[in-house]
């Protein structure tokens, strides 16, 4: 019952419910009365090979009562006469056999003991619970088949259906078919393609399975198909790609069943298909976390995460909601990101105490203030400026937000008692050549620095590649340029990325926090084998059903400060292995001879001067890679007339 629901607001509901129970029952009874009476007289005829002798009459029509009884009772035992005919299964069938095997062996019992003569032959009573199981089960079957046949010619939408091949005869391409079969959604399946030649001339949900996946457009052509769907759900990118690349062959339109973990409890469903995304055609297995120990470590703690607002930090704040903390504090200065994420996490999780704080990591005195109110046990730092070429043009504010105001955090932290402090770093921190690479990386022997200042609380970093779909991310951009028709724009043919989806982002960041071993050290994912930038391009082209991708590929010449190759381990660290597959710790080298905080506070006077040459010579000198130059804009990207090299529009940097 609701909430707020009155038993006397209750009582019509039942009514009905009983109503309609009540009226089912009825109709059950009748039809499995008309059955048994079938079966018995049908056991009577074959015994006696179909000549009815007449001195069983008086026996069949004494005993009948008693079996139709007998039959009705074990049929209510075993929930027979409320079972819905439309969804009979294995379950159901399982239980017929059990409530005719009891009703034919009570029926032989008791009509040994009835004065009848002659009495009920047993092959009789076999033969009626023979015949009484397969007749009931064919009641089912003619009532199942009509219902879904009868809906299909005029329930559901209008118009002729949609003739669909189906890609993988598994147990997905089964029960996708099937819900195609059972309902007018406006899809007709007419076969299944499988590379399994053991699978070909099978017949999954009535349909064949016809041939390989290397036939697909030869098989679409001849069946008339117009539409394509991918129940492939264990697949692996790489294959992923491949059966892309061959629907992509057929030029028809096609989607996808999403992974199994989607796909929960097998419940395959139409709605559940979508269009193929990029991350489905990753070049790598995405990396599943369990996060069972978090709702431990998180119960009756207060969590802060800074950036909430952001790509990183929503997603950490709506999985650190899933799991309950009694108090969560969000920590941004983007008021309407912040305003829009409050609500979200209000409507889903009612119960939970939520604390949105409009503010600045820099503004020490907003940072005490929700410290000393609130005193968190854990502190979640995703808050940065993590753009690079707008750092380039802007060093003051990089160095100011991302490395002191990780130290006004930190610091805070460790002055109040938290037990956890978790830094979201990046692979631009390795090596770095550029000003937000370098300032994260001083984010990063901040934290370190800190362990030692504050041994109470565990500090830790969490370093990892690119995040697909974050704000400000390439996959953004290239979908902006595409509805605005424009070409694609990358930096170098050769470039390199390591990629991530958000949700494992996140997960990786909250795990690592679990970990013993990251006190006072960085979290790393082995996150595969980089992947080319223009690849990406071209899948989303792809994707977007543009034929000529290669051609709609810009060339535009790396930005400042950008590198070609990214890197999660600096050649002077090291990685060990820890308990979470795939994740792994980095042991850094030597610290250096001064603490960055004592640096940090020698920039104040830079900082507060905006002197940003000052800054860039200090940064360049702790971090001889880097190739800033202090500028007051940022430099515009040179466009030269395009002039086709390879197949691609280039642009010639000037």
């Amino acid at each position: 019952m609701k909430p707020g629901t009155s038993l006397l607001d209750r009582a019509p509901i039942d009514l009905v419910r009983r109503i309609r129970q009540g009226h089912r029952r009825s109709v059950a009874f009748c039809a499995y009365a008309a059955v048994t009476s079938l079966a018995y007289a049908l056991a009577y005829l074959i015994r006696f090979e179909f000549s009815w002798p007449s001195d069983y009459t008086v026996t069949f029509l004494a005993s009948l009562p008693l079996l139709v009884a007998i039959r009705h009772f074990c049929h209510l035992a075993f929930r027979l006469t409320t079972s819905r005919w439309r969804f009979v299964g294995v379950s159901d069938v399982l239980r017929l056999a059990a409530a005719t095997l009891l009703g034919s062996v009570a029926f032989l019992a008791i009509s040994r003991g009835l004065p009848l003569a002659p009495a009920v032959p047993v092959s009789v009573v076999a033969g009626e619970a023979v015949l009484s199981a397969l007749l009931t089960s064919a009641v089912w079957i003619s009532y199942r088949v009509a219902f879904e046949a009868l809906r299909y010619r005029f329930g559901g939408s209008a118009g002729k259906p949609v003739r669909v091949l189906v890609i993988g005869a598994g147990e997905s391409g089964y029960m996708l078919a099937r819900e195609m079969s059972r309902r007018n959604t406006g899809y007709r399946p007419v076969g299944f393609v499988d590379d399994d030649p053991h699978k070909w001339g099978t017949r999954l949900a009535g349909l064949e399975v016809i041939g390989a996946l290397s036939d697909l457009k030869p098989i679409a052509s001849t069946f008339a198909v117009e539409e394509l769907v991918l129940a492939v759900p264990h697949a692996t990118p790489a294959q992923m790609r491949t059966i892309v690349e061959q629907c992509e062959a057929t030029e028809l339109p096609y989607r996808v069943l999403p992974s199994i973990a989607e796909v929960l409890d097998g419940n395959v469903r139409l709605d559940q298909v979508r269009e193929v995304r990029i991350e489905d055609l990753l070049g790598r297995e995405p990396v599943k976390l369990e996060l069972q120990e978090l709702a431990d470590d998180l119960r009756d703690a207060c969590v802060l995460v800074t950036g909430a607002a952001g790509s990183i930090g929503s997603e950490l704040s709506r999985q650190i909601a899933l799991h309950r903390p009694s108090v969560l504090v969000l920590f941004d200065q983007a008021e309407t990101e912040l305003y829009y994420l409050e609500l979200e996490l209000r409507e889903r999780h009612p119960k939970l105490r939520l604390v949105p704080v409009i503010g600045d990591i820099v503004d020490r005195d907003a940072v005490e203030e929700v410290f000393d109110a609130h005193s968190p046990t854990h502190v979640f730092h995703a808050a940065a400026y993590k753009h690079v070429p707008m750092m380039e043009a802007n060093v003051r504010q990089a160095v100011r937000n991302n490395a002191v105001g990780t130290r006004v955090i930190a610091e805070a932290a460790g002055r109040y008692g938290a037990r956890r402090f978790v830094l979201v770093s990046t692979d631009k921190a390795v090596k770095p050549t550029s000003v937000m690479g370098a300032t994260k990386r001083l984010a990063e022997m901040v934290v370190l620095e800190m362990q030692d200042r504050h041994p109470a609380t565990a500090y830790a970093a969490v370093r990892f590649g690119n995040v697909l779909g974050s704000n400000g991310s390439v996959i953004p951009l290239f979908r902006r340029q595409l509805a605005a028709g424009k070409p694609l724009t990358v930096t170098h043919p050769d470039a390199t990325r390591y990629f991530m989806t958000i949700p494992e982002a996140v997960q990786l960041i909250l795990q690592a926090s679990l970990l013993p071993e990251i006190r006072g050290h960085i979290a790393m994912l082995e996150m595969g084998e980089p992947i080319r930038i223009v690849e990406l391009a071209r899948n989303l082209l792809r994707l977007s059903g543009h034929r000529s991708r290669r051609r709609n590929v810009v060339f535009t010449g790396l930005r400042p400060g950008e590198k070609l190759h990214e890197e999660l381990v600096a050649p002077d660290e090291e990685t060990e292995e820890t308990v979470i597959p795939k994740v792994r710790i980095i042991k850094t080298g030597e610290r250096p001879a001064r603490p960055v905080t004592e640096v940090l506070a020698d920039w104040n006077e830079a900082l507060h001067a905006h002197r940003d040459a000052t800054l860039v010579k200090s940064l360049s000198t702790m971090f001889p890679g880097l190739r800033a130059k202090p500028a007051p804009m940022i430099p515009a990207v040179p466009m030269a007339s395009p002039t086709v090299t390879a197949g691609f529009v280039e642009h010639t940097p000037g």
